[in-house]
């Protein structure tokens, strides 16, 4: 094979590889535009992490329940942000704590420094004293740091976990997705690829979608350099 044929013969792998990408990417679309549906469709997979996290640091107490800060308010609020796709965890994140803090009162006090490992009686202290405006002392300024801090720890790993869940379900529901997207152009072009070969097409699309574009552009590039080479 010389290398005028061997290019090419890169090239059209090349081709093969960017549209195999190309039908991982349409599933994955598929599987997003799941979201739409009641209830955040297979969003839901991944967010139940946060919601668990989000009831264990924002307890029922009467004096929020027919508020905006309600547990019920604050899970459906952050639901929204996370199908609608804010633009980072860190983000999410972010919002999600200010929220737990503006619930801080003397009542949820000791359920939240259970949760996050504080001294219970200081951060009671500490809720009374934003309440009343008081300043804080310096211990109660540094118990306060540290349940910040536990408190975003806690929220960014349930974020991480249910994007990790996310992923994980996206990646395998857009497989058969891929498949039946595979079958139905092998209908549409007859004689073109067999039924075998869609198949086999549709399993390797989503697992190379993501990396589609980088292989194909190294490919075109050594198709470029032997033909080159051999002119």
């Amino acid at each position: 094979m010389d290398a005028t044929t061997t290019g090419t013969t890169l090239s059209h792998l090349s081709a093969l590889i960017a549209a195999v990408g190309a039908l991982g990417t349409a599933a994955f679309g598929l599987v997003d535009a799941c979201k739409a549906l009641p209830g955040g469709g297979i969003s839901r997979v991944g967010f139940k992490f946060i919601s668990q996290t989000i009831l264990k640091l924002a307890p029922e107490v009467p004096s929020l329940d027919n508020t905006a800060l309600s547990p019920s308010v604050l899970l459906f609020t952050l639901q929204s942000q996370w199908i609608n796709g804010v633009a980072a965890t860190a983000d999410q994140v972010s919002i999600a704590k200010s929220l737990v803090k503006l619930r801080l009162t003397p009542d949820t006090a000791p359920a939240l420094a259970a949760a996050t490992g504080v001294d219970p009686t200081i951060l009671s202290q500490i809720a009374s004293s934003i309440q009343s405006g008081t300043p804080l002392t310096p211990q109660q300024s540094d118990v306060y740091g540290r349940f910040d801090l536990l408190l975003t720890t806690l929220l960014d790993q349930a974020y991480q976990r249910g994007s990790q869940r996310y992923r994980s379900s996206a990646k395998l529901a857009a497989v058969p997705i891929a498949v039946v997207l595979a079958l139905v152009a092998a209908h549409s072009l007859p004689n073109q690829i067999t039924t075998a070969q869609a198949v086999l097409l549709g399993l390797i699309a989503t697992p190379v979608a993501p990396v589609a574009k980088d292989i194909a552009s190294a490919i075109t590039t050594a198709a470029q350099a032997i033909q080159s080479w051999g002119k």
